[in-house]
């Protein structure tokens, strides 16, 4: 399957790949990537030898019927690896957990500090929940990873995807062995998923907001609100002029009428 929609992707896109050299032949390491688009999960393992595990919400591969079962064998063929992130806390220690022994087993484990897509194409604060903890519990290298446009590529509403190159580039691994065993430590999470976050944030090019890009949704979507309550208020407004105009017009005719 990997093979199969690798060479897909690769025949359509054309992705261009920097940094190849940086990902080990062989032993477990980290890709930690920025998160642009959907598609961000398939392009990457695509341009790799090795299979890359990511997290992918459960409710991929627990949809009924055989639309679900094709969508299942699709995220499992592309190395996704199911885990039910609307629990909270709960959900986070299982995708450390998912993380921990994808690595353990001497393989590749691909992680999105951000925590989810980038509202706007900037790049976020790192969330140090998933990432630190995973690299300071394995010892594993933390191989920093540019996505280049690749949300260009299907915009929101957008059915059909474009045909255009996306890019990536890969930068050389980040050792934290220094701070094994402190997984526990908060202000060493935060110094790890900085450090990390800034390395992709000179890959990328980005634009870097130090807010988390959830957050910046609940933003975006809340001026969202607001922008079409007050186009609401705007309209009513009008509507209301329009009918002090008909009586004042209506005023003006009976009046020339009764001077008449």
């Amino acid at each position: 399957m990997k093979l199969s929609v690798g060479g897909a992707l690769k025949l359509a896109f054309r992705p261009w790949v920097e940094g190849l050299e940086n990902v080990p032949a062989e032993g477990p390491a980290i890709l930690a990537s920025n998160h642009l688009s959907f598609s961000d999960s398939f392009f990457l393992p695509a341009m790799l030898d090795r299979k890359v595990t990511f997290i992918a919400k459960q409710e991929y591969f627990t949809t009924p019927g055989v639309k679900g079962k094709l969508t299942a064998a699709f995220f499992k063929g592309v190395g996704q690896l199911p885990v039910d992130r609307s629990g909270g806390r709960g959900a986070s220690e299982a995708a450390i957990k998912s993380g921990i022994e994808v690595l353990e087993r001497g393989e590749l484990f691909g992680i999105y500090p951000e925590g989810t897509r980038s509202p706007d194409g900037r790049l976020y604060r790192g969330k140090p929940g998933g990432l630190a903890r995973v690299a300071l519990a394995t010892g594993a290298p933390v191989i920093p990873v540019a996505m280049i446009d690749t949300e260009k590529i299907q915009p929101p509403g957008k059915v059909m995807p474009k045909l255009m190159r996306p890019g990536i580039r890969i930068g050389k691994p980040l050792d934290f062995s220094r701070y094994h065993g402190m997984d526990n430590d908060r202000f060493i999470l935060r110094s790890v998923t900085d450090e990390v976050m800034y390395e992709i944030m000179k890959l990328s090019g980005q634009e870097y907001v130090d807010i988390y890009a959830t957050v910046a949704k609940r933003q975006i979507a809340e001026a969202a609100r607001k922008r079409e309550a007050k186009g609401d208020d705007k309209g009513g407004d009008d509507k209301s002029g329009d009918d002090k105009s008909g009586d004042d017009k209506g005023d003006g005719k009976s009046g020339d009428k009764a001077g008449a």
